[in-house]
């Protein structure tokens, strides 16, 4: 992720105050398979207009459907189904989408006939934990980066599933009231924080510092 010294990461705010520098470390990370929640989806690679089912029956139970075999996965976070794809690919990476149980039969049904594979796991919301499991399993996923934004990030924070964070901190504040954060939407107020290690500070490009922590508890390499 990148963000303003004051931890948010509004695209278009970042936008203003980095350049390459993501692009250039995300790569370095090695992470084949990567993952974006439903706003990022939205803003950069899903069509503008929305799925909207004539039949809401939903599926009610968990199911798995594999388009085609691959070593990478560009993954999205689309609880209730409403994602529209122009293509069953985003740049040139085969697509899969996470849903819940909740979403309508209709929804799967249009992305089995556009060729694009999905995960359907979790009654009212989005089993992470069970997804990840299938991911692996079914998927032959074993390292994945999770991209963002805030809400599905702190979503993979409450479930635990967070191994290590990389962070460019862009030379910039943003200093908006209302805007998201790095980790946002965990509604436990009681909830202790999450403790890191540093593991390394690096400058890169024009004053960014990237920096990578691992989870307490973890290795280097994210093993607990």
């Amino acid at each position: 992720m990148v963000a303003s010294i004051d931890g948010r990461i509004d695209c278009s705010m970042v936008d203003k105050i980095s350049g390459d520098e993501y692009y250039e470390t995300l790569e370095k990370l090695d992470c084949p398979t990567l993952l974006e929640g439903r706003v990022t989806m939205e803003h950069y690679n899903a069509r503008k207009e929305p799925f909207v089912a004539t039949d809401t029956t939903a599926v009610g139970e968990r199911s798995v459907y594999r388009a085609v075999v691959s070593d990478e996965y560009m993954v999205a976070v689309d609880t209730h189904g409403r994602l529209r794809w122009p293509a069953a690919e985003i740049d040139g990476v085969p697509l899969v989408c996470i849903v819940s149980e909740a979403v309508p039969c209709e929804y799967l049904e249009m992305l089995r006939d556009e060729g694009i594979s999905y995960i359907c796991v979790g009654r009212e919301g989005i089993d992470l934990p069970a997804a990840m499991q299938l991911l692996r399993s079914e998927f032959g996923v074993e390292r994945m980066a999770v991209l963002g934004g805030g809400h599905i990030n702190g979503g993979f924070l409450a479930a635990g599933l967070i191994d290590e964070v990389s962070l460019l901190l862009a030379p910039g504040i943003d200093g908006r009231s209302g805007q998201t954060a790095l980790f946002d939407g965990i509604a436990d107020m009681d909830r202790l924080p999450v403790r890191l290690s540093l593991e390394s500070v690096e400058r890169v490009g024009d004053g960014t510092l990237w920096i990578r922590y691992t989870a307490v508890g973890c290795d280097a390499d994210g093993n607990r």
